[in-house]
């Protein structure tokens, strides 16, 4: 594979979000961040620190409504930058998997960027907030990010009892079967795939 750039930019504006994203998949974990909700701006931390990706997001919304529409746009246009940022697959080793334990959480996520979206969720917080954060949008984040990334993405909780552990466990952890997935493979030197594209 070639040592091109995979970067990407991706920008939303909606009547309820404005959202400019940057995404480097060969980073080394930075981000710069300016989302205002705090809960969401820490887990994306997170996820590109544990995912060794350059993440920039500056995001605004609709919050006095609620979370939601922030939320899920923040995931719709990082699944759009991973689809950009790839290309045509080539080289990758597309398929990703990771165990996470976090104190008494244990999860597990799987990924494929087959080109076709595909989202399971087996998740149920034993809260209904984490701060003044929905829980519930952990999922709308992964399912609007699994649809725009156009990839499969399968998401365990083995187990858990603390509401903010799970949410971190799942962002670390799928950022680890993210990393894994894109990471260029050194025996594949095309698309990862009997059909020749993904």
């Amino acid at each position: 594979m070639q040592d091109e750039l995979r970067t990407s930019k991706v920008t939303r504006n909606t009547k309820e979000t404005q959202i400019e994203l940057g995404l480097n998949l060969d980073g080394t974990g930075l981000a710069e961040l300016q989302v205002p909700v705090g809960f969401l701006e820490h887990m994306l931390h997170l996820f590109a620190r544990h995912g060794a990706l350059d993440l920039n997001v500056r995001a605004a919304g609709d919050i006095h409504v609620d979370f939601h529409h922030l939320t899920e746009d923040v995931g719709i246009v990082l699944g759009e930058a991973f689809k950009k940022a790839l290309g045509n697959k080539a080289g990758i080793r597309r398929y990703g998997f990771f165990l996470l334990p976090m104190d008494e959480t244990l999860v597990e996520a799987a990924v494929d960027f087959s080109g076709r979206p595909y989202f399971e969720y087996n998740v149920k917080f034993p809260t209904p907030k984490v701060g003044d954060f929905d829980t519930e949008l952990v999922r709308d984040f992964f399912h609007g990010f699994s649809c725009a990334a156009m990839c499969n993405l399968h998401l365990n909780l083995r187990y858990g009892a603390n509401s903010h552990h799970i949410a971190e466990a799942i962002f670390k952890c799928t950022a680890r079967a993210i990393r894994a997935a894109v990471e260029k493979d050194p025996r594949m030197s095309g698309v990862p795939s009997t059909k020749g594209v993904l």
